[in-house]
């Protein structure tokens, strides 16, 4: 249906959304660091990515591009 937003099981999970992404623009670093993490929670929604964000301590210029990112991914 056009004009809607895709429910969260048509997306599929955030972190593997985030991985497929070019890294370019604003989130360039924390697609690369996502890709090079192999704890990084593939199948996660974005606070599962923001707790991994966190436990790496992560600069805040990380977190404004997950918020970036998660802005993408909800208006699919």
């Amino acid at each position: 249906m056009e004009g809607r937003t895709a429910a969260p099981a048509e997306r599929g999970p955030f972190g593997r959304w985030l991985v497929r992404q070019p890294e370019e623009g604003l989130r360039a670093g924390l697609v690369k660091a996502a890709r090079a993490d192999r704890q990084f929670p593939l199948d996660g929604d974005p606070e599962a990515v923001r707790i991994r964000l966190r436990a790496c301590m992560a600069e805040g210029s990380m977190f404004e591009a997950m918020d970036d990112a998660e802005l993408d991914w909800l208006s699919m």
